[in-house]
């Protein structure tokens, strides 16, 4: 059955689920405030680099069923469903979460709620939040108890956002135990075809949904970090990281994902909230039920300084007027996303100590840019490898692995690669001819 469905914010969370819920049958508007991000959006122009959503998006804003405004008057008068996409960035000087964006959403919306309508947040919140939103609603609509509130958090990876979209492998689903109204009822209908490919459905309260997508952070995020503090032993011992990883992730409560030692993680979801896990356990007097999780992103950071004395050490001692090439800027494969890069953050790092960097990514450059306008981009890897004293891998885009060693020996100055992301072929490099470091592997 088709919904009439509003979601507002249009960034990466926000645009790729106004899409896949067009492509699920529904009639869709998106709101922002941003008129020239809605203006690019209705031309059926992704503002940033996700693989198949410009596709997905000008199928149906040319199809009709997807559109976009600015007009939250506009989108109230539409809709009965509307999603809460905005971000909820770290906030400045601390920890937190800044909950600007989602209570602005809130506000605007809920006095313009004449009829019965359900709002889902899809925003990453501290736990509260939800509850603390679904009385403000109350209080705020005209139509009262009728508008009603539940938290459906979102678990997207980008580069993997469409299909997590539109074939999630889990839905939850948060709903208010006072006042569960119609929630569950109208969650089902829009996600009618994912539940009939039987994608498990777990319905909890509004606190439980809430937790569930900073734990699965949290847990992702411990995985990441602890396999790169063995590393960091790997490398003292003379161990490889990669069979170990291999071998204890054969150990099905385990697993092999996310074992993969290197610079780390990044991007706009884990850190952030990590950090704004810590920040609310602390307001709720639990902060030392999560102490463990500043050495998660302690051990996290250390990954970007110990690749910088890497490369130190490489390049005999020190970085001044040394010739680097840094192969990634991204803070992951097949996404344009810089914030918070381990990628970005060690070429900057190197820049800062004297070095000659020149930095080249498939995707990430604009942005890079715009973050560090100071650094060298290149066109192509070829051109920011030539007459390099150093290469590093720092994101594990598939133009990187594979390069092909001889190739690539040609236009350095000196065949000396720091695998930042354990994603090369290493015996490959070293018949090469190359001075090869991986990060808790063997070298040569």
């Amino acid at each position: 059955m088709s919904e009439r469905i509003a979601v507002f914010g249009t960034g990466y969370l926000g645009a790729t689920h106004a899409a896949g819920m067009a492509e699920l049958g529904h009639e869709v508007i998106g709101v922002d405030i941003d008129a020239a991000k809605i203006e690019r959006l209705q031309r059926g122009d992704v503002p940033f680099y996700e693989p198949g959503l410009p596709e997905l998006l000008r199928k149906h804003v040319d199809s009709g069923r997807l559109r976009f405004t600015t007009d939250a008057a506009e989108a109230a008068a539409f809709a009965d469903v509307h999603f809460i996409g905005v971000g909820t960035p770290q906030v400045k000087g601390g920890y937190g979460a800044d909950m600007r964006f989602v209570d602005a959403v809130i506000e605007t919306l809920a006095p313009l709620l004449t009829r019965p309508a359900v709002i889902l947040g899809k925003s990453t919140v501290p736990v509260g939040t939800a509850a603390r939103l679904a009385a403000r609603v109350r209080e705020l609509a005209p139509v009262g108890d009728q508008a009603q509130l539940g938290w459906n958090p979102e678990f997207l990876r980008e580069g993997f956002a469409v299909q997590d979209t539109l074939r999630p492998d889990r839905l939850v689903l948060g709903v208010d135990v006072d006042h569960p109204g119609r929630i569950e009822e109208v969650a089902r209908r829009v996600y009618a075809q994912a539940l009939e490919r039987e994608t498990p459905l777990v319905v909890t309260d509004l606190a439980t949904a809430e937790l569930v997508k900073v734990s699965a952070n949290a847990f992702l995020a411990t995985k990441i970090s602890f396999i790169n503090a063995v590393a960091e032993v790997c490398e003292a011992t003379g161990a490889d990281v990669r069979d170990l990883a291999d071998a204890i992730g054969y150990d099905e409560r385990i697993g092999r994902k996310f074992l993969g030692a290197g610079l780390g993680f990044g991007g706009g979801c884990l850190p952030k909230d990590i950090r704004a896990f810590m920040a609310r356990a602390g307001e709720l007097g639990v902060d030392q039920a999560l102490t463990f999780l500043r050495e998660v992103d302690n051990v996290n950071m250390r990954r970007r300084e110990h690749v910088v004395q890497l490369a130190t050490r490489e390049v005999g001692g020190s970085l001044n007027g040394a010739r680097i090439a840094v192969l990634g800027a991204a803070f992951k494969p097949d996404s344009d996303d810089v914030r918070d890069s381990p990628a970005l953050d060690v070429a900057g790092k190197l820049h800062l100590s004297g070095a000659q960097v020149r930095v080249h990514d498939p995707e990430g450059m604009d942005n890079a840019a715009r973050i560090w306008p100071t650094l060298d981009f290149a066109g192509s890897a070829e051109e920011a490898v030539e007459e390099a004293d150093l290469v590093i891998i720092a994101t594990e885009w598939r133009q990187f692995r594979d390069l092909d060693p001889e190739a690539v020996g040609r236009l350095v100055a000196h065949k000396r690669i720091i695998d930042g992301r354990n994603c090369l072929p290493a015996q490959s490099w070293i018949d090469a001819g190359w001075t090869y470091r991986g990060l808790g592997r063997h070298s040569a």
